[in-house]
């Protein structure tokens, strides 16, 4: 049992740090040499390879893939935190009902906002024949099986002694 729940754990911490990892860096959207995400453009100036980064878009639907995996973070944060707490408060034979809902929302969050940014992402960057997606739109879609296998793992779950 002990083996099971460190392999949860692990499953969890993994999909986070797969989660703060697309929220945060810089490679979403690769135009030309130039990266974007989902707060801000950057290129490369000239011979001194230096960056120089600007605001992205207030588009609507840009802000809405920021809520989204924001909101997947705070659901999977919030899920580990429940977790550890029902881990310890929950009686024998009870189940993780409420640390799998939020896990699965994680995931159903991550994947709104990566489907959002799939279908609208030519109405903010041109797209080119170098257009590609970056390693940080990978790996949401990544986190977005992860989570929900580890929510339903965590509804499935029974605690024992």
């Amino acid at each position: 049992m002990l083996l099971l729940l460190l392999g949860i754990i692990v499953l969890h911490v993994a999909v986070l740090v797969l989660l703060f990892v697309s929220t945060i860096v810089s490679q979403w959207l690769i135009v030309n040499g130039r990266t974007a995400d989902l707060w801000q453009n950057c290129s490369t100036l000239g011979i001194s390879s230096s960056f120089q980064c600007v605001t992205s878009s207030t588009n609507e639907w840009l802000q809405s893939v920021q809520a989204m995996m924001i909101l997947s973070i705070i659901f999977s944060v919030l899920s580990l935190f429940l977790f550890f707490c029902q881990l310890f408060t929950l009686t024998k034979g009870g189940r993780f009902y409420i640390t799998g809902i939020f896990q699965i929302l994680a995931g159903l969050c991550v994947m709104s906002g990566a489907a959002i940014f799939t279908v609208r992402h030519t109405d903010w960057q041109p797209t080119t024949s170098d257009t590609s997606f970056g390693f940080a739109y990978i790996l949401a879609w990544v986190a977005f099986p992860l989570a929900v296998i580890s929510g339903v793992i965590y509804v499935i779950l029974r605690k024992r002694e």
